[in-house]
């Protein structure tokens, strides 16, 4: 009888062979340089976590309008492009295998950080509750600016050149966010998508921005380098949404037919500054949904090989284990005890709580 399959099981995904299940996943850390160009401690800080069986990097925004943090890391100037190259060929040099999540803010930004201080573009002219890090302080949200029907386009194109750049930057595929708030999730759900044109309204018109953006990718990738990252029913960034479970599982249903990587659910994590929604996530999916499936959110090392085991997903997606932990698989491996983060240096600031955890050979 065949042992049954669990995070240290390998596993194609895509074009590659992963060596176990276990997904660092994309985390927003604030610590580009100039420019958001990814700098030598943003190598050192992938590199460390390389035997992962996938890294997907932090949230990168594709154009400066796309920007939604003081220092992240950007894929649209050459630049940029040749930071992330540093980053990957570590990666590569270790055995590691790594994708660049693309994450346009949309309506989650503020004009201090955008060019000539413009305001944030959204689906439509709803601001956000709550407030903002920004240069300079906090601030309330603004109220966005509505994208007009005409230069939609131009934002997917954006997207498609960040995935031409990706190559350059040597990553192994893109992932697109699509989830807790961002752009693509402002078009997909009700509360924030009051638009009467093509982009909005029926399931079809919601969903059509999402779509588009992953045929853009695909265009330029092939499906099985691109994967998306979605968050079904979860509130955070006043994503609400009328039907939840009616739009994700149309989403994923048509997501089925471009062939992809893999399709990375958020799950509960705990940590949610929104609701959670009544429905499993993972299981919603998972019912649609016939391709690969990752799931994210609070798995500990039991619970992700429960949920593998079972068939309810196919790999998990760590968060802040592997913050704290740069040495997680090998000590998933061991069931060696876990350093705890520090969450006071998750955003910004230098190499503490970054690159500077213990390991296990050295404790």
């Amino acid at each position: 009888m065949p042992e049954p399959l669990g995070l240290f099981s390998p596993v194609r995904v895509g074009e590659l062979e992963l060596p176990n299940r276990i997904v660092m996943s994309p985390m927003t850390r604030i610590r580009a340089e100039k420019d958001c160009v990814p700098g030598e401690r943003m190598v050192r800080y992938y590199s460390q976590r390389a035997a992962a069986g996938l890294i997907i990097t932090e949230g990168t925004h594709p154009s400066p309008m796309g920007r939604g943090y003081t220092y992240p890391p950007g894929l649209h100037t050459d630049a940029q492009a040749a930071g992330w190259r540093k980053v990957t060929d570590a990666v590569h040099s270790v055995g590691g295998r790594i994708f660049v999540q693309l994450m346009h803010a949309g309506r989650v930004s503020h004009s201090s950080l955008l060019p000539g201080h413009a305001l944030p573009v959204a689906p439509s002219a709803i601001p956000i509750s709550g407030e903002i890090h920004g240069f300079g302080g906090k601030f309330p949200f603004e109220t966005p600016r509505a994208l007009e029907t005409e230069e939609v386009a131009a934002v997917v194109e954006e997207f498609r050149r960040a995935a031409e750049l990706s190559i350059v930057a040597g990553f192994d595929g893109v992932e697109l966010h699509a989830a807790t708030g961002y752009l693509p999730n402002q078009f997909q759900v009700t509360g924030s998508n009051r638009r009467t044109d093509g982009y909005g309204g029926s399931l079809e018109g919601r969903t059509r921005f999402t779509l588009e953006v992953m045929e853009a990718l695909c265009s330029v990738r092939g499906g099985q380098q691109v994967g998306i990252k979605i968050a079904p029913g979860f509130t955070v960034n006043d994503t609400f949404d009328e039907e939840p479970a009616e739009t994700y599982a149309y989403l994923a249903r048509r997501l089925n037919w471009l062939g992809l990587a893999y399709l990375h659910v958020g799950y509960d994590s705990g940590y949610s500054r929104g609701t959670p929604p009544a429905f499993n996530p993972v299981d919603l999916i998972r019912s649609v949904y016939t391709g690969t499936l990752m799931a994210v959110g609070g798995f500990t090392k039991a619970s992700g090989d429960a949920a593998i085991a079972a068939g309810r997903t196919d790999l998990i997606a760590y968060g802040r284990p592997f913050i704290s932990n740069s040495d997680l698989v090998e000590r998933f491996r061991l069931d060696a005890p876990l350093n705890l983060p520090d969450v006071r240096t998750f955003y910004g600031g230098d190499d503490h709580g970054y690159t500077d955890y213990p390991l296990l050979s050295a404790g």
